[in-house]
Order: C-alpha cells, then sequence, then structure tokens
C-alpha cells in the first residue's frame, strides 16, 4: 500500500511536469522568473490548481494571464508526458504564503527590535 493518497502523488508528478514544460516548452520570452511551489489535484484527478510564486511582483498579472492563456497547451503537452486516465483541467494561482511568511518575519523582527507600534490583532491583513 501506498504511504499516500494517489491524487498526492499526482501532484507532485503534476508539479514536476509543469515546471519543465514551462521552463522548456512555452514560448513566451517574456514570462518573468517563476517557481511552481505547489500542485494541488481533486481526488477524482479531473481538476489540478497549480500554485506559483512571481519573482516581481509587478509582473504577477501578466504572468498569471499568459499562463491561463496557455493552459490548454500546458494541459496537451501533459497528457502527451503522463499516463493517466484523465489529464485534469489546470487552474493557474499566485501562492500567497511566501508574501504571508515574509510579512510574520517582518512582524518578528519588528518585535524583537521593539518598533512594534500595534498589536498583531490590530493587523487586519494579516489573516
Amino acid at each position: 500500500m501506498h504511504p499516500y493518497k494517489r491524487s498526492e502523488r499526482v501532484s507532485d508528478l503534476i508539479k514536476e511536469e509543469i515546471a519543465d514544460i514551462i521552463l522548456h516548452r512555452l514560448k513566451y520570452k517574456t514570462i518573468g522568473f517563476i517557481t511552481i511551489t505547489a500542485a494541488e489535484v481533486s481526488d477524482d484527478l479531473r481538476y489540478a490548481t497549480i500554485y506559483l510564486s512571481v519573482l516581481d511582483p509587478e509582473e504577477e498579472k501578466r504572468t498569471l494571464r499568459k499562463l491561463r492563456d496557455s493552459a490548454s497547451a500546458i494541459r496537451y503537452e501533459l497528457a502527451k508526458r503522463l499516463k493517466i486516465k484523465y489529464i485534469p483541467a489546470l487552474r493557474f494561482k499566485i501562492d500567497k504564503s511566501i508574501e504571508y511568511g515574509f510579512k510574520i518575519d517582518r512582524i518578528l523582527d519588528d518585535i524583537k527590535e521593539g518598533r512594534i507600534k500595534k498589536t498583531i490583532e490590530d493587523d487586519e491583513d494579516l489573516f
């Protein structure tokens, strides 16, 4: 028996393959530096949400739009590489966890240095 669900194993595989497809097969040269941070595949393997981070925050929207426009081409290339019954429909989203982690680090640094001006509960956009 495998130690975790099939959808989790397929998620890992899809993450690696999509990163390779974007790096080597996608024709857009104007896509900024991106990192595929995670892939979540539904239990029935029909849908996959691909999370990514973009190095330049100003290019997030443009990069996301280009990837969404290329989703069918990426899915087609994925179908050639994977031998599974259903190739999931792809959805791309910006991964906000990295930004969230940086914000937590800044707050902790401020607390450590004694520069904190408001409590964490007052920071509405933190949660």
